[in-house]
């Protein structure tokens, strides 16, 4: 057992709020439009095999690794790849490693956040009657307004961000728990009743096609790629927050059962949304591969022809706030904890991460007006066109968790003792299912995120 029992920032508690929360940190943005979108152009049902499979044998026992590592760790991943390198009688220099993922997150923090503002900002927007005889063309205007408008960018990246503050300070169970309690069947409640309505209202024989209908021809080395893609960063692997989280695990939960319904509960969640968006999109002759201005774009104008279009588009972007909102409470507690460890007050650090965001989310925010033309890494190739958020995004996801999950693997598979990994899975070093796990992280899942890596550097497709 690891020599700290209990993690200094306290423990979930129940296992029902630690999946509730831990899910949520997985479902976010990408799971309402990229998953379905790169369902429907890689061979529908094919793709969606394919992605199963990557799941379950790579992004699942990715997600047992971060748990266990985090639990036994009791730590965020800089404290607890030097206690456990210690534990094993390695160097404690793993630390730096889990340096990699804590600023991974901090970077994604910065324009989540802002994504997050725009959420709100559609909310308000369909809460007054701003999409009432909503057109393409006015679609487009409005969001493209919003854009443009660094004025408005800041205001609701800062309300935003002030909710992610008001949560996060009240700690663990009194702020991140109860939180979680309300968001996550809020979110499926939503979900569950827009997907209902739109197989029932919409066309769902072409939405259904499009997301499920099985196109071999289409499957191809890149659709591999693409499915691994989506398959790691889906459930937030290489983050950190998946070792923070299980910093607060009892030891009594069950990793590996907890692994598969995390992973599980996230495909559910973008099939779902893949279910309830594309019916209204084929309904009504919208793009289905229009990636994020399907939500803001296309969507309101997909929604203006149903019975209630203003309280469907009221619906769905509020559906978009609380999935943004899972994710991001869980992020800024992930950059939080790391302070915590330190020796920093929650409601001192808190405060201060936000601020800390808020200022590096303002290279986001003009990134899409003031400095749009300012690209800060044109002297690398294919960066010559990148501004500042393209930047961060692109370092973040194709370089940062692809190495934060790469270090979580082999950390787990050729640091730690068989004997320590085993304990926290709940295992013995000779079942069959815990050598199959370990052989896992040792060698095809490393191999797997090293081909990303590869082609993110060669100009393939970025699974961000």
């Amino acid at each position: 057992m690891s020599g700290s029992s209990v993690s200094v920032h306290g423990q979930w508690s129940s296992r029902l709020v630690f999946l509730l929360a831990t899910v949520g940190f997985a479902v976010g943005l990408g799971n309402i439009w990229r998953f379905p979108y790169l369902a429907g152009v890689n061979g529908g049902g094919a793709f969606v095999l394919v992605y199963i499979v990557c799941v379950a044998l790579i992004a699942t026992p990715i997600i047992m690794a971060e748990l266990l590592i985090g639990r036994r760790g009791r730590m965020t991943p800089v404290g607890s790849l030097a206690r456990l390198a210690e534990e094993a009688g390695r160097s404690d220099k793993w630390a730096l490693a889990g340096l990699v993922p804590i600023l991974a997150i901090l970077g994604i923090s910065s324009f989540y956040m802002v994504i997050g503002g725009w959420t709100l900002d559609y909310v308000w927007k369909a809460a007054t009657g701003a999409f009432a005889g909503v057109t393409p063309d006015s679609a487009a205007a409005t969001f493209d307004a919003l854009l443009a408008s660094p004025r408005e960018l800041i205001t609701w990246q800062i309300l935003f961000i002030a909710i992610n503050v008001a949560v996060v300070t009240r700690g663990l169970q009194g702020g991140i728990e109860k939180a979680s309690l309300v968001l996550m069947p809020l979110l499926v409640l939503m979900l569950l009743g827009l997907a209902l309505y739109a197989m029932l209202t919409g066309d769902a024989k072409e939405g259904l096609a499009f997301l499920f209908r099985p196109d071999f021809s289409k499957v191809t080395a890149q659709t591999w790629v693409e499915a691994l893609g989506q398959a790691f960063f889906s459930v937030s692997v290489g983050t950190a927050g998946l070792v923070v989280y299980g910093a607060y695990l009892p030891r009594g939960v069950d990793i590996p059962r907890s692994a598969g319904i995390i992973a599980a509960a996230d495909t559910g969640v973008a099939l779902l949304a893949g279910m309830a968006i594309f019916p209204f999109v084929f309904a009504y002759g919208m793009s289905p591969s229009a990636g994020p201005g399907l939500m803001f774009v296309a969507m309101p104008v997909a929604l203006s022809g149903t019975a209630a279009p203003a309280f469907l588009t009221f619906v769905f972007f509020l559906l978009l706030f609380v999935a943004a909102l899972t994710s991001s409470i869980a992020i800024l507690e992930t950059i939080v904890a790391r302070a915590v460890e330190r020796g920093h007050a929650r409601r001192r650090a808190v405060p201060i991460a936000g601020l800390l965001i808020f200022g590096l989310g303002l290279l986001t925010v003009f990134s899409f007006n003031a400095w749009s033309e300012i690209h800060p890494l044109a002297f690398l190739p294919g960066f010559e066109s990148r501004t500042f958020f393209d930047s961060i995004d692109w370092v973040t996801s194709n370089l940062g968790l692809t190495i934060g999950g790469l270090t979580s693997a082999v950390f787990a598979g050729w640091v730690m003792h068989a004997r320590m990994t085993a304990d926290e899975l709940g295992a013995r070093p000779d079942q069959p299912l815990f050598r199959l796990w370990r052989f896992l992280v040792r060698w095809p899942i490393p191999l797997a995120i090293v081909i990303l890596i590869v082609v993110a550097f060669t100009g393939g497709v970025s699974p961000g």
